[in-house]
């Protein structure tokens, strides 16, 4: 291919991306006729520059190409975005008893008390009547009485038909700073509503043979061979892509060690499944000389290894990760096949593309960017797929160093002991324990064998995992500054004369000692976390900080400890001094395992009783009123509970929740627990005693958090008078089963004039007493047309 036709290609080539990625950043869609506009604009751009006779070899040719395929993949984007969109879930449907009737779409999962499965509709119906749902839906099955089923559970197989009376609601996620995006995910599943099933169902008939259902009948049979669930879960992932079979403390030795990819059906396992296939389906096809001259061996072999790479991604449950993978192993494969040389910068760019048009929403993904980071350095020093396993080997070294900057922008830790892990588990993950997981579906005994493999990689794993500093955390870096230092550590990894080398060490430096901006001195910050249906504030002033509350516990393996706060604490680069836990509600105390575990430093302020589990992982300090102390000139106080109120017998958790007051610069936000009318009447009585010239409001504040998520039972008139509050936030889940908040508190609240917003339309919220007449939403702040915005709000 010459020079020029080369970069014209690559500038069309690099358009799609970008169209995309700016087509991914618009905060509402425009109407279908816009975008058809659109595409008609480009196409009558692009047919004018094929019939130009001016060149287009010239910089401006090449911009001017760029922008017209960049335009097109935006506009596509758009409409295939307008498309989705119309078949979501009508407001009027939210929360609503719906009898739907249709096909278990995918094996289902084993949650907490359940089953979690995608439903795919043929038919629905409300009161009797039609109506028109698109699915599929991600449905919970749960033995719970308030869900309205009745245990046993039935026994539920991918592909069955069944009628069924759900709950369905808009897929709705937390949104916090740093963390992950949940709507977006579900997105790109296609899943257009979630719910729970209510009653017992009806089975229409027991369906059909295949993929999903051998997907399940191969990990029924996984699970109920091997004995120990933590290898049984390992094996199933590996053979049919169930990871949510792997245990939690699984995932934090692998996370630890840098080996997540290997177990996750990623990229990078497909693609070394690829260039295993290709190597032995090519010896093979060299054995016979007939074959090789209908068709050459590497051709054979390259389109055999995709075909067989696909075929397991396929069985492995086609995930997002597994789709990109596959296209651009496809599209690589076919340029090879057509037997052009092209430079690898366009074969990268091609296989990108490829991807993109796919897949537009991958670009927001952080498997996207690491994959391709990945193959963009081997390609630049030179490795090929279908390399020998041991070159692959050699340079998972510089594929270390080369991500490191973007593992630490997208998760904020790097494995310091990653290379040492995969160069361990990379050749016995891929030779060894995936083999013989798929050879047992054949032969199953040999899942025994694949569990005694993966039995002893975890002991090595586990070992490596225990090591002091095997893990770097550090804050989050700005995008520009994790530019910077991907540069710098390209520069390292390529071969480049060692005085260039040596040029990537100062661009590392801004990010190796970039902190995360805190309040200045005699101000603080509050940030209230996005944890659904519970209370977790994180409170920050210039050298301090102060977690208020540790969010809700959903079940044995899950609570937002370590699914929200760990990693927002982490992405800030956050050190906690103090831990309060208001009470002993879940809702409330559900996080606080992880969070200790995370922050040994952090001290525990309570009013927990003192044989509590939460206890006996780090001993309390009682709060009581009156308790005070100063951060950088930020004062802290608890109002409540008096010492007399925990000798009064034992109450209601609600009524020891520890207020707790901070002031600076004439500024103050008040945080309340679940305390409740009585509580407030006693805030109110000890103000009124402690009222004097020099302090005549003590409850006054301009950020209130409202009392029990906006309960009925919390929020009188008077308690809202004293305190006058600017601004006031709720922190409930969207459509909790408790009402919160409730019409009545909201009712008070904007009839004393106050601005109130929601943790439901707001995400994680921010206030600040530098600027108190305002609350920084993170779902303004990062609103994409993908995110839910629910119907009704109380702001």
């Amino acid at each position: 291919m010459g020079t020029g036709r080369g970069r014209g290609l690559a500038w069309m080539l690099a358009g799609v991306p970008i169209g995309a990625a700016c087509q991914l950043q618009q905060a509402q869609l425009a109407p279908a006729w816009a975008w058809w506009a659109a595409l008609a604009a480009s196409a009558v751009v692009a047919i004018l520059m094929a019939s130009s006779r001016r060149p287009r070899a010239t910089w401006a040719g090449r911009a001017a190409l760029l922008l017209v395929v960049a335009s097109a993949s935006f506009t596509l984007t758009g409409l295939r975005a307008t498309h989705y969109a119309r078949g979501a879930l009508p407001a009027g449907l939210e929360g609503r008893t719906v009898l739907v009737q249709g096909r278990v779409a995918a094996m289902p999962q084993r949650v907490e008390g359940g089953l979690r499965f995608l439903f795919e509709p043929d038919a629905s119906a409300r009161a009797g009547r039609a109506v028109e749902l698109q699915g599929p839906f991600l449905l919970g099955w749960y033995a719970w009485p308030d869900r309205g089923a009745a245990a046993p559970l039935p026994v539920l197989r991918a592909g069955e038909r069944w009628r069924l009376s759900v709950r369905l609601r808009a897929p709705h996620g937390q949104l916090n700073p740093h963390g992950f995006d949940h709507e977006l995910s579900l997105w790109e599943q296609g899943v257009r509503a979630t719910g729970y099933v209510v009653g017992t169902g009806e089975r229409l008939d027991a369906g059909g043979p295949g993929i999903e259902r051998a997907r399940q009948s191969v990990r029924d049979a996984i699970l109920a061979r091997i004995a120990d669930p933590a290898s049984a879960g390992i094996v199933a992932a590996l053979v049919v892509g169930d990871q949510r079979a792997i245990l939690r403390a699984d995932w934090d030795v692998f996370r630890a060690t840098g080996v997540s990819h290997l177990v996750s059906i990623s990229g990078l396992h497909i693609t070394l499944f690829a260039w295993l296939a290709t190597a032995a389906l090519g010896r093979l096809w060299r054995c016979s000389s007939r074959l090789c001259l209908a068709v050459p061996a590497q051709h054979a072999g390259l389109l055999g290894g995709v075909l067989l790479a696909a075929a397991y991604a396929v069985f492995s449950g086609w995930g997002v990760p597994a789709q990109r993978t596959v296209w651009m192993l496809l599209a690589v494969s076919l340029l090879r096949l057509s037997g052009r040389q092209w430079p690898w910068p366009l074969v990268w760019l091609l296989a990108m593309a490829a991807v993109v048009l796919v897949d537009p929403w991958a670009l927001v993904q952080p498997g996207f960017w690491l994959s391709f980071a990945a193959v963009g350095v081997l390609f630049a020093r030179g490795a090929e797929p279908g390399g020998r396993l041991l070159g692959l080997l050699r340079e998972q070294a510089v594929v270390t160093v080369a991500l490191a900057p973007l593992t630490l922008l997208l998760f904020g830790q790097v494995s310091l002991i990653g290379l040492p892990a995969n160069l361990l588990a990379v050749p016995w993950v891929t030779l060894v324990v995936t083999p013989l997981g798929l050879a047992g579906v054949l032969v199953p005994p040999l899942w025994d064998l694949a569990a005694v493999a993966v039995e002893g990689l975890g002991w090595v794993l586990r070992a490596l995992a225990e090591v002091p500093g095997a893990v770097w955390q550090a804050a989050t870096p700005p995008l520009l500054l994790a530019a910077f230092a991907a540069g710098g550590a390209l520069l390292l990894v390529l071969p480049l004369p060692p005085a260039l080398r040596v040029l990537g060490l100062p661009l590392l430096l801004p990010v190796l000692l970039w902190q995360s901006p805190r309040p200045p001195p005699g101000t603080f910050e509050l940030l209230a976390a996005d944890v659904g249906q519970g209370s977790a504030v994180l409170v920050r002033t210039a050298r301090h900080a102060l977690l208020y509350d540790t969010g809700p516990r959903w079940g044995p393996e899950s609570e937002a400890g370590s699914r929200v706060l760990v990693p927002l604490l982490q992405a800030l680069g956050e050190r906690l001094d103090i831990v309060v836990v208001s009470h002993r509600d879940v809702d409330h105390i559900g996080g606080a395992p992880a969070v200790l575990a995370a922050q040994p430093g952090a001290r525990l302020w309570s009013s927990i009783e003192a044989d509590h589990p939460v206890a006996a992982l780090r001993r309390p300090t009682r709060c009581e009123a009156g308790q005070r102390w100063q951060w950088d000139g930020v004062e802290f106080e608890f109002l409540h509970p008096a010492a007399a109120d925990y000798e009064a017998g034992r109450q209601r958790p609600n009524a020891l929740s520890c207020v707790l007051i901070v002031t600076a610069g004439g500024r103050s936000a008040l945080l309340t627990g679940d305390i409740e009318l009585a509580q407030e009447r006693q805030l109110l009585a000890r103000a009124a005693q402690s009222r004097s010239p020099d302090k005549p409001a003590p409850l006054q504040a301009d950020f209130l958090l409202v009392p029990h998520h906006g309960s009925q039972t919390s929020s009188s008139a008077v308690f809202i008078e004293a305190v006058r509050p600017r601004l006031a936030l709720v922190q409930a889940g969207w459509r909790n089963r408790f009402g919160h908040p409730a019409p009545g508190v909201l009712q008070r609240l904007r009839e004393a004039g106050v601005e109130l917003r929601s943790t439901v339309e707001c995400g994680g919220a921010t206030w600040s007493s530098a600027a108190p007449d305002r609350i920084d939403c993170e779902r303004e702040r990062r609103r994409r047309y993908w995110h839910h915005v629910p119907a009704e709000s109380p702001g």
